[in-house]
């Protein structure tokens, strides 16, 4: 009988997929789909703990194994799975495990997915704690070196956002090649009996408390945007709902005032559906952000800040209104709440969006096509690009060292705790 060869996909996780709690999560996901719907074997392996909103993988039939960091036994499961390919979610975990993966599975295909750039994302918040605009200083930063660096390690990165393709190939050089353009896709069907303009109310906000900027975005709506907007509309009430909300948080809970704190949400798109409006005043960010794709197929318009529709417009519409300061804000929100007129036209911008720049179609077959052409011809792809050989000679030697001295120490640690304990035995 002639055995059929699986294909087989090692995903280094971050964390494990939570696609109620974040958006990460959710693309997460759509990725493992495209290769479980192309007959690969999946594995994902992550050396974090398993949260209690994770999505069940084993459901797709796609093995979960828990690895340790700074630990040879990774090495070991590496030549157990031998994979095709790896992908490293976000470039801490290529720097972890690249250098593993690079010796144990030297014909793996290596592709990072960097789900945001961290370091575009890092200079925009240093910018807002300082008040003003980012600089060089604050975009070529250490974090800016090791991410653009495990970018030239791997053979792909998966970039979320043409904003972000646009910074790395014009400001930064980094050849076009080594980088491809993944975004959310989805389903693009028209949403049946969603509630109308009257049959919707109150403001909503949602976003995981453990992301910087929406925790931002948070406190300006309670010191300086919400009053603004109640004074205007004194019956309205904003429900913030997140995964992971801290003490901080929910000591910002004023039912008086019409704020709440809701916490985390079973069914967003159920919470989103019912509320006329969004809002999403981020201060900084990078990526592209999962709430807009879950209001605009909701049919919920929003009002945001230009980095929080940032890589999302199509055509310069927007499905919403755009302010930068909290009067600016305030008044789109009450003017978007109250005029149903043009409520419809953004809901229908929205969709326009949705179907023009997220559709699945558009972009699976794309991003699928072009990493099996890397794959094909990677020993080619790889000579061209000297530079992350370079670095991976240099990068992952430091690396390598490092792991390997804190695996050591780890393991005398050990030893002279079981010698001590041992030694209290025999007293």
């Amino acid at each position: 009988m002639k055995l059929i060869y699986m294909a087989v996909l090692l995903v280094v996780g971050y964390v494990w997929p939570e696609p109620n709690s974040s958006a990460a999560g959710s693309r997460m996901l759509s990725l493992l789909s495209m290769f479980r719907q192309q007959g690969w074997t999946v594995i994902f392996a992550s050396p974090a703990e398993k949260g209690p909103h994770r999505f069940d993988l084993s459901q797709w039939q796609i093995s979960e194994e828990q690895i340790q960091l700074n630990d040879s036994s990774f090495d070991e499961q590496l030549r157990q799975w031998q994979p095709d390919m790896v992908m490293f979610d976000r470039f801490m975990l290529e720097e972890q495990f690249g250098w593993r993966v690079e010796q144990q599975c030297p014909q793996a295909l290596r592709l990072l997915d960097t789900e945001d750039l961290h370091f575009l994302r890092l200079a925009r918040q240093q910018a807002y704690k300082a008040g003003r605009d980012v600089t060089l200083q604050d975009l070529h930063s250490e974090q800016a070196q090791r991410e653009i660096a495990a970018i030239y390690r791997s053979d792909l990165t998966l970039i979320i956002s043409e904003a972000e393709m646009q910074l790395l190939t014009e400001h930064f050089k980094v050849p076009q090649e080594l980088l491809c353009y993944s975004p959310f896709w989805l389903e693009t069907k028209p949403q049946q009996g969603l509630p109308s303009f009257e049959q919707r109310q109150h403001f909503v906000s949602i976003g995981n408390f453990r992301h910087e900027p929406n925790w931002q975005a948070v406190l300006w709506l309670k010191q300086q945007i919400w009053p603004l907007i109640r004074k205007q509309l004194p019956k309205a009430e904003l429900h913030i709902y997140g995964a992971y909300p801290p003490p901080k948080a929910t000591q910002l809970h004023q039912p008086k005032e019409g704020f709440l704190i809701k916490g985390w949400a079973e069914d967003a798109a159920e919470v989103v559906k019912n509320s006329r409006v969004l809002l999403a005043p981020l201060p900084f960010g990078a990526g592209l952000k999962g709430k807009f794709i879950d209001a605009m197929t909701q049919g919920t318009p929003n009002v945001t800040t230009a980095v929080g529709a940032e890589g999302m417009e199509h055509q310069g519409a927007w499905s919403g209104l755009i302010g930068e300061t909290a009067q600016q804000i305030a008044e789109a929100a009450v003017l978007l709440y109250q005029d149903e007129s043009l409520w419809q036209q953004k809901q229908q911008q929205g969709f326009d969006i949705l179907a023009q720049r997220f559709a699945s179609h558009q972009h699976q077959l794309r991003v699928w096509q072009q990493l099996m052409d890397v794959q094909q011809q990677l020993s080619q792809h790889r000579l061209t690009n000297f530079t992350g050989a370079m670095l991976r000679h240099h990068q992952h030697r430091s690396t390598q060292f490092m792991a390997q001295w804190i695996e050591a120490k780890t393991k005398l640690a050990e030893l002279k705790q079981n010698f001590a304990q041992q030694e209290t035995t025999d007293e």
